[in-house]
């Protein structure tokens, strides 16, 4: 009875083993597949799409422009640089409707995210000298240059901006060119234009002349002016502007 009492307990603990066996085998098949390829360098983790990788920031030198016009040396932002908000300090001056924002010799205006770094439009007065303007003498005229910007001062007003001054126009040997919008241009579209077509004519003849005024040219002709002249009078025209 013995000898049959413990033959079936040996067959009961094959049977355990045995089914133990199974549910370890059932077990490591219904692993996780990722695990089981750990071993192969993780390849299933890369079936996936590929991670995306972010866009290296802008460099902030590329948002500046230098000025070194008339020994001015100074780093600005570029025209079209947006910011979220405006310095603490900057003062505002309405001009054709439009809320224009200036501090330190720089220029805003309003923006779809903020503010946006614009050019002044012409004529337009601030109260506040402009700050680390260089003093210039043209003509006879004395001038503020700063950001590439002329300002003159009106007595009891403030300062205003102007045009570059050109030899001879200061003086009253030369007429003053007068530009009209025919598209009903904004203030300051016309005041973006006429800066643009002063680049661009700048380019095109190899004549600045806010630079041949003051003498530091010495290629100054009547010839070069003229073109000057002709080529940005031709751009403003392009622009859907009368030059006069």
């Amino acid at each position: 009875m013995k000898r049959i009492r413990h033959t079936m307990t040996n067959r009961l603990g094959q049977a355990a083993a045995l089914v133990l066996g199974v549910l370890l085998v059932a077990g490591t098949a219904q692993a996780d597949p990722r695990e089981r390829d750990s071993g192969r360098g993780g390849d299933a983790h890369r079936s996936g799409p590929p991670a995306r990788v972010s866009p290296a920031p802008q460099r902030a030198e590329t948002q500046r422009w230098y000025d070194g016009a008339h020994g001015h040396n100074h780093y600005y932002p570029r025209p079209g640089w947006a910011v979220r908000s405006l310095p603490p300090r900057a003062s505002i001056t309405f001009w054709g409707g439009v809320g224009y924002n200036y501090f330190d010799g720089i220029w805003y205006t309003g923006g779809p995210h903020g503010y946006v770094v614009v050019r002044p439009p012409i004529g337009i007065v601030i109260t506040d000298r402009p700050a680390l303007a260089t003093v210039l003498a043209i003509g006879g005229l004395t001038y503020l240059y700063a950001n590439g910007v002329y300002y003159r001062e009106q007595p009891g007003v403030g300062y205003e901006v102007v045009p570059p001054p050109v030899d001879g126009e200061s003086t009253g040997a030369r007429g003053k060119t007068y530009i009209y919008p025919k598209q009903a241009q904004s203030a300051e579209q016309q005041a973006t234009d006429e800066y643009e077509c002063h680049k661009w004519a700048v380019t095109q003849t190899g004549f600045d002349p806010s630079i041949a005024a003051t003498g530091q040219s010495a290629s100054t002709t009547p010839v070069r002016r003229s073109d000057y002249e002709r080529a940005r009078g031709a751009c403003l025209e392009g622009r859907g502007y009368t030059v006069r």
